[in-house]
Protein backbone atom coordinates (compact mmCIF):
# COMPACT_ATOMS: atom_id res chain seq x y z
CA UNK A 1 0.00 0.00 0.00
CA UNK A 2 3.00 2.32 0.39
CA UNK A 3 4.32 1.83 -3.15
CA UNK A 4 7.53 0.20 -1.92
CA UNK A 5 9.18 -3.20 -2.45
CA UNK A 6 8.30 -5.85 0.12
CA UNK A 7 11.75 -5.92 1.72
CA UNK A 8 11.65 -2.23 2.75
CA UNK A 9 11.18 -1.79 6.50
CA UNK A 10 12.70 1.68 6.97
CA UNK A 11 12.05 5.00 5.25
CA UNK A 12 14.85 7.58 5.15
CA UNK A 13 13.31 10.94 4.28
CA UNK A 14 15.10 14.07 3.25
CA UNK A 15 13.37 17.02 4.91
CA UNK A 16 13.28 20.29 2.96
CA UNK A 17 11.27 19.82 -0.23
CA UNK A 18 10.24 16.27 0.68
CA UNK A 19 8.33 16.66 3.94
CA UNK A 20 8.22 20.45 4.27
CA UNK A 21 7.98 23.43 1.92
CA UNK A 22 11.20 24.88 3.29
CA UNK A 23 13.15 24.04 0.11
CA UNK A 24 11.76 27.25 -1.38
CA UNK A 25 12.84 29.14 1.73
CA UNK A 26 16.35 27.71 1.39
CA UNK A 27 16.46 28.65 -2.30
CA UNK A 28 15.45 32.25 -1.61
CA UNK A 29 17.90 32.53 1.29
CA UNK A 30 20.70 31.30 -0.96
CA UNK A 31 19.69 33.77 -3.68
CA UNK A 32 19.84 36.71 -1.27
CA UNK A 33 23.18 35.64 0.19
CA UNK A 34 24.85 34.92 -3.16
CA UNK A 35 23.46 38.00 -4.89
CA UNK A 36 24.79 40.23 -2.11
CA UNK A 37 28.20 38.62 -2.54
CA UNK A 38 28.10 38.87 -6.35
CA UNK A 39 27.10 42.54 -6.32
CA UNK A 40 29.90 43.36 -3.89
CA UNK A 41 32.35 41.32 -5.96
CA UNK A 42 31.38 43.19 -9.13
CA UNK A 43 31.73 46.54 -7.35
CA UNK A 44 35.28 45.57 -6.40
CA UNK A 45 36.08 44.73 -10.03
CA UNK A 46 36.05 40.94 -9.69
CA UNK A 47 38.77 38.88 -11.36
CA UNK A 48 39.32 37.80 -14.98
CA UNK A 49 37.04 34.94 -16.05
CA UNK A 50 34.57 35.27 -13.18
CA UNK A 51 30.86 35.00 -13.95
CA UNK A 52 29.06 37.48 -11.70
CA UNK A 53 25.53 37.10 -13.04
CA UNK A 54 22.79 36.91 -10.38
CA UNK A 55 22.06 33.57 -8.72
CA UNK A 56 19.39 31.63 -10.63
CA UNK A 57 16.97 28.79 -9.85
CA UNK A 58 19.10 26.42 -11.95
CA UNK A 59 22.15 27.30 -9.86
CA UNK A 60 20.30 26.17 -6.75
CA UNK A 61 19.24 22.87 -8.29
CA UNK A 62 22.62 22.11 -9.89
CA UNK A 63 25.09 23.22 -7.22
CA UNK A 64 23.43 23.78 -3.83
CA UNK A 65 20.27 21.73 -3.34
CA UNK A 66 20.69 18.88 -0.86
CA UNK A 67 24.33 19.56 -0.10
CA UNK A 68 25.88 20.65 3.20
CA UNK A 69 26.05 24.43 3.45
CA UNK A 70 29.78 24.93 2.86
CA UNK A 71 29.79 22.38 0.02
CA UNK A 72 26.98 24.33 -1.62
CA UNK A 73 28.90 27.59 -1.43
CA UNK A 74 32.04 26.03 -2.87
CA UNK A 75 30.13 24.24 -5.62
CA UNK A 76 28.36 27.37 -6.81
CA UNK A 77 31.49 29.54 -6.70
CA UNK A 78 33.45 26.92 -8.64
CA UNK A 79 30.72 26.89 -11.30
CA UNK A 80 31.28 30.64 -11.73
CA UNK A 81 35.11 30.39 -11.71
CA UNK A 82 35.25 32.41 -8.48
CA UNK A 83 38.08 31.66 -6.06
CA UNK A 84 37.87 32.91 -2.48
CA UNK A 85 39.36 31.93 0.87
CA UNK A 86 37.66 29.81 3.53
CA UNK A 87 36.62 32.90 5.51
CA UNK A 88 34.63 34.21 2.53
CA UNK A 89 32.99 30.81 2.02
CA UNK A 90 31.94 30.72 5.66
CA UNK A 91 30.67 34.31 5.51
CA UNK A 92 28.35 33.48 2.58
CA UNK A 93 27.13 30.34 4.37
CA UNK A 94 26.43 32.32 7.53
CA UNK A 95 24.59 35.03 5.58
CA UNK A 96 22.40 32.36 4.01
CA UNK A 97 21.60 30.81 7.38
CA UNK A 98 20.71 34.20 8.84
CA UNK A 99 18.29 34.79 5.95
CA UNK A 100 16.78 31.31 6.39
CA UNK A 101 16.26 31.62 10.13
CA UNK A 102 14.69 35.07 9.77
CA UNK A 103 12.15 33.71 7.29
CA UNK A 104 11.52 30.68 9.50
CA UNK A 105 10.82 32.90 12.50
CA UNK A 106 8.56 35.21 10.49
CA UNK A 107 6.57 32.72 8.38
CA UNK A 108 6.84 29.39 10.20
CA UNK A 109 6.99 26.00 8.47
CA UNK A 110 4.41 24.14 6.42
CA UNK A 111 4.41 20.39 5.83
CA UNK A 112 3.16 19.17 2.46
CA UNK A 113 -0.32 17.68 3.03
CA UNK A 114 0.55 14.75 0.76
CA UNK A 115 3.66 14.07 2.81
CA UNK A 116 1.66 14.09 6.05
CA UNK A 117 -0.81 11.62 4.53
CA UNK A 118 2.07 9.37 3.52
CA UNK A 119 3.73 9.62 6.95
CA UNK A 120 0.50 8.62 8.65
CA UNK A 121 0.02 5.69 6.27
CA UNK A 122 3.64 4.62 6.76
CA UNK A 123 3.32 4.70 10.53
CA UNK A 124 0.06 2.76 10.45
CA UNK A 125 1.70 0.14 8.20
CA UNK A 126 4.64 -0.27 10.59
CA UNK A 127 7.27 1.37 8.38
CA UNK A 128 9.96 2.89 10.60
CA UNK A 129 10.93 6.49 9.82
CA UNK A 130 14.14 8.53 9.97
CA UNK A 131 15.10 11.90 8.53
CA UNK A 132 18.39 12.49 6.73
CA UNK A 133 19.01 16.14 5.89
CA UNK A 134 22.04 18.29 5.18
CA UNK A 135 20.44 21.17 7.05
CA UNK A 136 21.75 22.08 10.49
CA UNK A 137 18.25 23.34 11.28
CA UNK A 138 16.60 19.93 10.90
CA UNK A 139 15.34 19.65 14.48
CA UNK A 140 13.81 23.14 14.43
CA UNK A 141 12.09 22.55 11.08
CA UNK A 142 10.64 19.20 12.17
CA UNK A 143 9.33 20.70 15.40
CA UNK A 144 7.86 23.77 13.69
CA UNK A 145 6.11 21.56 11.13
CA UNK A 146 4.72 19.25 13.81
CA UNK A 147 6.52 16.20 12.41
CA UNK A 148 8.91 15.32 15.24
CA UNK A 149 6.71 12.50 16.56
CA UNK A 150 7.02 10.58 13.30
CA UNK A 151 10.81 10.42 13.40
CA UNK A 152 12.77 7.71 15.20
CA UNK A 153 16.23 9.06 14.31
CA UNK A 154 17.57 12.20 12.65
CA UNK A 155 20.83 12.67 10.75
CA UNK A 156 21.39 16.34 9.93
CA UNK A 157 24.07 18.87 9.10
CA UNK A 158 25.32 18.84 12.67
CA UNK A 159 25.76 15.05 12.51
CA UNK A 160 27.66 15.40 9.22
CA UNK A 161 30.11 17.85 10.80
CA UNK A 162 30.43 16.09 14.16
CA UNK A 163 30.98 12.64 12.64
CA UNK A 164 33.00 13.94 9.65
CA UNK A 165 30.67 12.39 7.10
CA UNK A 166 30.85 13.29 3.44
CA UNK A 167 27.84 15.27 2.31
CA UNK A 168 25.46 14.33 -0.48
CA UNK A 169 25.94 13.20 -3.27
CA UNK A 170 28.15 10.85 -1.21
CA UNK A 171 25.97 8.23 0.52
CA UNK A 172 27.48 8.65 3.99
CA UNK A 173 24.58 10.45 5.70
CA UNK A 174 22.03 7.95 4.40
CA UNK A 175 24.25 5.03 5.35
CA UNK A 176 24.48 6.51 8.84
CA UNK A 177 20.70 6.76 8.94
CA UNK A 178 20.34 3.09 8.03
CA UNK A 179 22.93 2.19 10.65
CA UNK A 180 21.07 4.10 13.36
CA UNK A 181 17.88 2.28 12.38
CA UNK A 182 19.69 -1.07 12.54
CA UNK A 183 19.04 -2.17 8.96
CA UNK A 184 21.07 -2.90 5.85
CA UNK A 185 20.77 -0.33 3.03
CA UNK A 186 18.84 -2.87 0.96
CA UNK A 187 16.07 -2.79 3.57
CA UNK A 188 15.71 1.00 3.45
CA UNK A 189 14.12 3.39 0.98
CA UNK A 190 15.49 6.88 0.31
CA UNK A 191 13.07 9.76 -0.40
CA UNK A 192 14.65 12.79 -2.06
CA UNK A 193 13.81 15.97 -3.97
CA UNK A 194 17.42 16.87 -4.80
CA UNK A 195 19.53 15.31 -7.55
CA UNK A 196 22.45 15.11 -5.14
CA UNK A 197 20.29 13.15 -2.70
CA UNK A 198 19.06 10.76 -5.39
CA UNK A 199 22.69 10.19 -6.35
CA UNK A 200 23.49 9.48 -2.69
CA UNK A 201 20.71 6.88 -2.50
CA UNK A 202 21.93 5.17 -5.65
CA UNK A 203 25.56 5.26 -4.53
CA UNK A 204 24.61 3.65 -1.19
CA UNK A 205 22.83 0.77 -2.98
CA UNK A 206 19.61 1.35 -1.06
CA UNK A 207 16.66 -0.93 -1.65
CA UNK A 208 14.56 1.77 -3.30
CA UNK A 209 15.11 5.43 -4.22
CA UNK A 210 12.07 7.68 -4.57
CA UNK A 211 12.47 11.02 -6.33
CA UNK A 212 9.99 13.79 -5.53
CA UNK A 213 9.79 16.28 -8.38
CA UNK A 214 8.60 19.64 -7.02
CA UNK A 215 10.00 21.77 -9.88
CA UNK A 216 8.91 20.18 -13.16
CA UNK A 217 10.75 20.60 -16.45
CA UNK A 218 13.59 18.10 -16.90
CA UNK A 219 13.79 17.30 -13.17
CA UNK A 220 11.98 13.93 -13.34
CA UNK A 221 14.17 12.74 -16.18
CA UNK A 222 17.28 13.97 -14.37
CA UNK A 223 16.22 12.11 -11.23
CA UNK A 224 15.74 8.89 -13.17
CA UNK A 225 19.17 9.32 -14.72
CA UNK A 226 20.65 9.95 -11.26
CA UNK A 227 19.27 6.66 -9.99
CA UNK A 228 15.66 7.12 -8.83
CA UNK A 229 13.59 3.95 -9.08
CA UNK A 230 10.40 5.99 -9.27
CA UNK A 231 9.62 9.71 -9.51
CA UNK A 232 6.39 11.25 -8.17
CA UNK A 233 5.18 14.82 -7.75
CA UNK A 234 3.97 14.23 -4.18
CA UNK A 235 4.48 11.46 -1.66
CA UNK A 236 0.85 10.46 -1.43
CA UNK A 237 0.96 9.50 -5.11
CA UNK A 238 2.82 6.40 -3.92
CA UNK A 239 -0.27 5.28 -2.02
CA UNK A 240 -2.01 4.48 -5.28
CA UNK A 241 0.95 2.55 -6.75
Amino acid sequence: MLGLPAQITVALFDLDGVLTTTATVHSEAWRRAFDAFLVARAADGGAPGEDLRPFADRDYLDHVDGRPRLDGVRGFLASRSIVVDDAAVEAIAEAKNTEFLATLARDGVTAYPGSVRYLNAAREAGLRIAVVTSSKNGAAVLEAAGLTSFVEHRVDGNTIVDEQLRGKPAPDSYLRGAELMGVAPTEAAVFEDAISGVQAGAAGHFGYVVGIDRVGGPQAENMATAGADVVVTDLDALLSH
